[in-house]
């Protein structure tokens, strides 16, 4: 059922034939999560699809165009290009915006090695249908803005997502949102109606990721009905971006960690050739390279970020994510025996700095 706010405790709930009741609850809780933008350029709805719709599709993408840097861009993009698909990815400025750019640019390398097409400094304008079936899209290019064309049988947006809040009557239960459709919450993910709380995309300023709303749902639960006190920790979230080379972080990026603790800090890194890639012609001759950094804290020997370009590196994070929480340092780093023959060894032998050696690679397996 689609539910909306009558008042700040009762709640409208409506099927899809339309039958209406009504439901009143001491607490609510907000997550209806969000959904894919369009740019509101015309044709957009008419001929362009969004990620949610890709696979849906009754035949064969074609030559594809993606708008947009997101993961979900880059992703999706990867995977077509697997598949054999002519891909474009048009991006309007960088690649995954509040990622670490040194990673992203290091991503967008490696597709292109693949085979991905990339569209720089570019936004679409219109879309149009044409006789022979295809999509003509018309973008602009580069600081002058220079108009150009293409045509695509299929046109993908992923430039972003907004809440699915609009249609909540909001008003009725005293619940003020941001123009984004998203609650600005506090601690205890409480809206500014107290009993009213809100969690995961529809959080402004937070993770968009699918396990941190569990995650915060499950807490919020047991402080609601099991006296539980804990609260939810938005800090040092592990994610991984699945590209074709997959990206996995936890903590600080570069950048942050620079402007943050400027002199205080030491970056440690290596470009390495996992196994797997030792006898592939694909990614072997072609120069392909995984790539590992951690940002320490020189004074306290902390680890303030960690960033892996390898075949799984989701599972490689997911450790090193457990082992932030333990208030990871560079020299238990050190201690680790590493397994070997793992892309995750590479963690455990860095001495190198970025800074005095910003090309050091790994000879040898």
């Amino acid at each position: 059922m689609y539910a909306s706010f009558k008042d700040a405790h009762t709640i409208l709930l409506q099927d899809f034939k339309g039958k209406e009741e009504t439901v009143t609850a001491d607490k609510i809780v907000i997550a209806v999560g969000g959904r894919p933008s369009y740019p509101g350029i015309p044709g957009d709805k008419e001929f362009g699809i969004t990620s949610d719709d890709l696979f849906q599709l009754k035949q064969a993408p074609g030559k594809t165009l993606v708008v947009g840097a997101s993961y979900v861009a880059l992703e999706c993009a990867g995977f077509l290009t697997a598949f054999g698909y002519d891909t474009s990815v048009m991006v309007r400025s960088i690649f995954l915006r509040g990622f670490d750019q040194d990673m992203a640019d290091r991503i967008a390398t490696h597709m292109g090695t693949l085979g991905t097409k990339f569209i720089r400094e570019s936004t679409p304008s219109k879309l149009e249908k044409q006789e022979n079936g295809k999509i003509k899209v018309t973008w602009q290019q580069g600081k002058d803005k220079t108009e150009k064309s293409d045509e695509f049988d299929t046109v993908l947006f992923a430039i972003g997502r907004y809440a699915v809040t609009e249609g909540l009557n909001l008003a009725n239960a005293g619940l003020v949102c941001e123009k984004n459709g998203k609650f600005k919450v506090d601690k205890e993910e409480r809206t500014n109606v107290p009993h009213i709380f809100a969690i995961g995309d529809v959080q402004d300023g937070r993770l968009e990721l699918t396990p941190t709303a569990i995650k915060a749902g499950l807490m919020l639960a047991q402080r609601l009905f099991a006296k539980s006190t804990e609260l939810m920790n938005y800090e040092n979230v592990p994610t991984t971006v699945f590209t074709p080379i997959e990206y996995g972080t936890v903590g600080l990026s570069e950048e942050q960690a620079r402007e943050q603790y400027k002199g205080d800090l030491k970056i440690f890194h290596i470009h390495f050739k996992p196994l797997e890639w030792a006898l592939n012609w694909e990614h072997g001759e072609k120069g392909r390279t995984g790539y590992v950094k951690v940002l320490v804290q020189v004074s306290t020997d902390r680890v303030v970020g960690f960033h892996i370009l390898s075949p799984n590196a989701g599972e490689v994070t997911q450790g090193i994510g457990i082992a932030f929480q333990c208030g990871l340092t560079k020299k238990q780093l050190d201690a680790t025996v590493g397994i070997h023959p793992t892309v995750a060894e590479e963690v455990t032998t860095l001495t190198y700095d970025k800074d005095e050696f910003p090309l050091a690679s790994k000879e040898g397996c």
